[in-house]
């Protein structure tokens, strides 16, 4: 068993760090590119691995239940943000339905459970990482109501948002684990960052296609909608 252990701990951290690679590349890569969405396919993939081996070491190996909260936001972070890619509005799908109800009740089960377990991160860390699950989940089941003309303006920075949001809450968790020693501020310093550069990419893309006057029957942008298509 423990060597099943030890080799679970090295797909995930391997896993974890192509991941962190892959999600750099996507973020500098030009986003009109057919590049730029297979790398995001391909850092998907390796989300993927971390977040299987993430659920394979709090319920088989027993390790920290936090690593669940971790897992549960980076995951839903990676899966929301393609499933807006893939839909580009906010109809609602049983599948985003049952991700995002699945993935709040991971966080039920940790705060129940949350004074049996041994508090490795801060207590700030953990809150705030509880907390931008709520916040986005809220968001998620609420956004079937905002008007879909209005919708259609909005899913760009959604997925930017998200997608930027999976890879802080990766960095965030392989700053935490390596640099122990200066937590709270391993942890929070990534998270900061990662909010620098979501506001930073949404102004960006807002200004651009502020200033385009060409829309399309739909009254979407045509910029907007040729970028990912």
């Amino acid at each position: 068993m423990e060597i099943l252990h030890k080799s679970n701990i090295f797909i995930h951290v391997m896993a974890g760090t192509f991941a962190l690679i892959l999600a750099i590349v996507a973020i500098i890569s030009n986003k009109r590119r057919f590049f730029h969405k297979k790398v995001g396919k391909i850092f998907l993939v390796f989300m993927s691995i971390v977040i299987l081996t993430g659920l394979l070491g709090v319920f088989i190996f027993g390790r920290n239940s936090f690593l669940l909260v971790i897992t549960a936001l980076s995951g839903y972070f990676g899966f929301s943000g393609y499933r807006v890619l893939r839909t580009k509005s906010n109809e609602p799908h049983l599948l985003d339905i049952a991700v995002a109800i699945l993935t709040i009740s991971t966080v039920f089960y940790f705060l129940y459970y949350f004074k049996t377990i041994r508090m490795i991160w801060k207590p700030v860390v953990i809150y705030s990482t509880v907390g931008a699950i709520i916040m986005v989940i809220s968001y998620d089941l609420l956004r079937y109501f905002i008007p879909k003309t209005k919708y259609q303006k909005l899913w760009l920075y959604e997925h930017i948002y998200k997608m930027i949001g999976a890879f802080t809450a990766l960095l965030s968790a392989f700053s935490g684990t390596v640099f122990y020693k200066y937590e709270p501020y391993s942890q929070m310093l990534p998270s900061v960052f990662g909010t620098l550069l979501q506001i930073g990419f949404i102004v960006y893309y807002y200004r651009k296609f502020s200033t385009t006057t060409i829309t399309s029957s739909s009254s979407t942008p045509l910029a907007l909608s040729d970028l990912q298509s």
